[in-house]
């Protein structure tokens, strides 16, 4: 996520504040990009994606409205208003494409009409799709974060004297914080959407803990985190926010552990104490992500 760097009298080098703007960017662009990766599978509801679609255009406008009462930046600005477009333009086509639902729930929904039909003796399906309305196509969902991801890489050139790290913090930030927003969102939707198969759920797990360590690495790297515990940075608290900062990295890859094994279990009831998991991990992934940034001297 961009930050400010300002100088402060009396404090070694200086600090980093984080600039809320980029920040809500990042989360925008995360967001939609992991939204993507499931709508491609054609298995969750519609509805999913409206949610999330208007969601993370919210977050974008925010971060618009931020930046007009703070400080404009002329390339991320643009291209996270071409980010909040392309996700309407998205949104708008999935809700007047609404009659052909999606080809996996629709199946679902059939083989479960078939089984109550056997099983009763009544022909009822819950819901009917018109199957030669054309679908939504996915591929519009990868519009949106490619603007954010182009918004976010520009935020991240203001966050830092360094480049490199600024951008490769802001990057990583913005997919490990949208994979992790996305586990939990749709793990919620399970309740809206029965029968929805476990893999779109298990893919953001997975893709979360896979960009753990980067986002690890890319904290620690110098100037980063390791200052901060070996006390060449003050943090103002004594080092207590730097231990912080381990609690919340430490806990945040337990946390998706526990999910993993917890979404073994056959049990409906597994795919909601998972999502329990991913409202701590949710938690702990934001602390290490914003306490590290807003604790940095560079």
């Amino acid at each position: 996520m961009s930050s400010r760097v300002r100088e402060e009298t009396g404090s070694l080098g200086s600090v980093i504040e984080l600039d809320a703007a980029t920040v809500m960017i990042q989360w925008a662009a995360g967001g939609l990009f992991f939204l993507w990766i499931t709508t491609r599978r054609r298995e969750v509801g519609l509805g999913y994606g409206w949610l999330q679609r208007i969601t993370f255009m919210i977050f974008g406008g925010i971060a618009l409205v931020i930046a007009f009462y703070t400080e404009w930046s002329p390339i991320r600005d643009i291209a996270t208003g071409g980010m909040i477009l392309a996700a309407g333009y998205a949104l708008w086509v999935s809700y007047a494409r609404r009659s052909a639902g999606v080809k996996g729930q629709r199946e679902v929904i059939e083989r479960r009409s078939v089984r109550v039909a056997k099983m009763t003796g009544i022909d009822k399906a819950e819901e009917r799709f018109d199957k030669l309305a054309p679908e939504f196509p996915p591929y519009l969902d990868l519009i949106a974060p490619i603007f954010g991801m182009v918004a976010v890489i520009a935020g991240g050139f203001d966050a830092t004297g360094s480049a490199f790290l600024g951008v490769s913090r802001t990057l990583v930030g913005a997919f490990f914080l949208g994979s992790v927003s996305d586990a939990m969102l749709l793990g919620h939707w399970y309740l809206v959407q029965p029968g929805l198969p476990r893999a779109p759920l298990n893919e953001l797990v997975k893709w979360t803990t896979a960009l753990w360590p980067f986002e690890l690495i890319v904290l620690l790297l110098p100037t980063g985190m390791w200052s901060v515990l070996n006390g060449t940075i003050d943090d103002g608290f004594a080092g207590q926010l730097g231990w912080f900062w381990v609690a919340s990295s430490v806990a945040t890859i337990i946390l998706l552990g526990l999910t993993i094994v917890i979404m073994k279990g056959k049990e409906y009831s597994a795919v909601m104490a998972a999502t329990g998991m991913l409202y701590l991990a949710i938690l702990m992934a934001f602390s290490m992500d914003l306490v590290a940034r807003a604790t940095l001297r560079v």
